[in-house]
């Protein structure tokens, strides 16, 4: 009976150490996988703010593009008052 006993202790303590490896083996995983995942998350901000800023670059350049139009206009404007200012005062 005694020797009973001690195979189970034995079988429990091998089951034991078993589990703790398997844990040990999903710890490692895990940290694994959330290393992936934040350096991931690192890249896609990264890609993201890229992308922000082109998108910023894009904006500044379509706002300058529209005050150039804006001074043109202006300014033809200007010139065609001028031009019948001239013509009303040349009659």
């Amino acid at each position: 009976m005694k020797e009973a006993g001690e195979d189970i202790k034995e079988a429990f303590q091998d089951g034991a150490h078993d589990l703790a490896d398997k844990a040990g083996d999903l710890k490692d995983a895990a940290a694994e996988k959330a290393a992936d995942l934040k350096d991931a998350a690192a890249e896609k901000a990264g890609d993201l703010k890229d992308a922000a800023a082109d998108a910023a670059e894009k904006a500044k350049d379509a706002a300058d593009t529209a005050k150039e139009k804006a001074a043109d206009a202006a300014d033809a404007a200007k010139d065609k008052a001028d031009d019948a200012k001239k013509a009303a005062e040349d009659k």
